[in-house]
């Protein structure tokens, strides 16, 4: 149990060895003075919330690479980059259940539903497409009213970053220097310009060389896939594919690899040695947030082990079983009996073995569904997840607020869930709007399916 609880901590060290180098080489500093400053602050932040929804689709990868990548390019923006961290944990927090297409989720939970839709309808298919319209439709939705809610309430809460005084004395103007200052300009500039032009062709033979990995038949193609599954998604996505398993190793190369062809074409870099002592100066203030996180994988690893999760889960179930509702009320008792079990089981899957054998059932004898109620159980699961500290990721988000906090008081536990308690609550009423109104409108949440029977 414990090794599985570090392995969010593996994850982030293998994610910050990438970004470390991007950002000692000053292509992260580039990019964003180069694309990101010229964007808008409430556009930057509904593209880190729809990147962060997004990256759901592979598993947890999102909050080991875009919250500490989302505070450097928020700093560089000129923002406080506590917003950086607090924009990507919630988009991958309060969204994890919508995406642009099919992925892992898919992979997880539609053996559970095709199992619990038998019980009542022996030849019952749920297909990969099930929920697919409806998690499209919620991404856009969600990653806008993220962005009202988090520019209109929490942004005002953080003040901005001070920029450097100006000295009020008076200086005697000098033609050589503005001159040279002028030149030192255009150098740099052109140096910039060309060194992200070869950071872009080497992401672009990285990226391609990492699609011929994932097309089987092809020779030595396929490397990433795990071959024994018989679908395609089950390869990409199966337990042994290491695209599933090393997809944060892969991001961390692309970033070595863009970062490298930075610095090496800009100078930036003198040699190795040069190169590691700027990687130690990013990874320095990470002590801390080291710390954190192996005492928080043994509070978890105890806590899974006394089983306490999947007895409320079970519970919850059992009261479900009991009930006679349909319709509206028997879908917003469900919803909040998911929220109450996403505090202790903060997986989907690990909630949905448990429930999908009655919830599935008990829908389908109101005429809903199973791949609405499939449906029901991810956006349920996302309304919560942020503010459970028996989320592995909690660390990463509070431990990252810590690292950027300018106040002398820690941020705490308390205060950490604070910040993101209005998103939260206006993020899952905004949940149950869709679900409600998906369903009153009996508009397709898939290709050919809909959310009653």
């Amino acid at each position: 149990m414990i090794s599985v609880s570090l392995k969010s901590l593996g994850n982030l060290l293998i994610s910050l060895l990438g970004i470390s180098v991007a950002y000692a080489t000053g292509l992260i500093d580039a990019f964003a003075k180069r694309v990101t400053l010229n964007i808008d602050n409430k556009k930057l932040t509904f593209l880190t919330i729809l990147i962060a929804t997004i990256s759901s689709l592979v598993n947890d990868v999102g909050y080991v690479v875009l919250i500490p990548l989302s505070a450097l390019i928020f700093s560089a923006n000129k923002r406080n980059p506590m917003l950086g961290v607090i924009a990507a944990y919630c988009g991958v927090a309060f969204g994890y259940g919508a995406t642009v297409f099919v992925g892992s989720m898919e992979v997880n939970l539609i053996p559970e539903t095709t199992v619990a839709a038998r019980l009542i309808d022996k030849t019952f298919h749920v297909s990969l497409t099930s929920n697919l319209i409806i998690i499209i439709a919620a991404t856009i939705i969600t990653s806008i009213v993220g962005t009202i809610i988090f520019e209109k309430i929490i942004v005002p809460k953080f003040s901005k970053v001070k920029e450097k005084e100006v000295d009020g004395n008076t200086k005697e103007i000098n033609l050589e220097e503005i001159k040279e200052s002028e030149q030192n300009k255009i150098e740099t500039d052109f140096r910039e310009k060309k060194g992200l032009k070869k950071a872009l062709i080497v992401g672009i033979i990285f990226v391609i060389c990492f699609i011929y990995m994932l097309i089987p038949s092809l020779p030595f193609s396929g490397l990433l896939l795990d071959m024994n599954e018989k679908t395609y998604l089950g390869q990409v996505f199966g337990e042994n594919s290491y695209f599933q398993d090393g997809f944060t190793y892969m991001i961390s190369l692309f970033f070595i690899a863009t970062g490298l062809a930075y610095g090496i074409s800009t100078k930036s870099i003198r040699d190795n040695k040069d190169l590691i002592n700027r990687c130690c100066i990013y990874l320095s203030n990470l002590g801390m947030l080291i710390a954190l996180m192996f005492f928080a994988s043994q509070f978890i690893a105890i806590f899974r082990k006394t089983n306490i999760g999947p007895v409320i889960v079970g519970l919850s179930t059992k009261f479900l079983s009991q009930l006679s509702f349909s319709g509206i009320p028997l879908i917003i008792t469900v919803v909040l009996l998911i929220v109450i079990c996403n505090l202790f089981v903060t997986t989907p899957i690990g909630k949905w073995e448990i429930m999908a054998p009655v919830v599935v059932p008990l829908m389908m004898q109101s005429n809903i569904s199973p791949q609405f109620a499939q449906f029901i159980l991810r956006a349920s699961d996302s309304m919560a997840k942020g503010i459970t500290p028996l989320l592995a990721y909690f660390v990463i988000y509070i431990g990252y607020l810590n690292i950027y906090n300018t106040e002398k008081e820690v941020i705490t536990v308390k205060k950490a869930i604070g910040y993101i308690m209005p998103y939260c609550l206006l993020m899952a009423v905004c949940w149950l709007l869709i679900i409600i109104g998906w369903y009153l409108l009996g508009a397709p949440i898939g290709i050919g399916v809909s959310p009653t029977l």
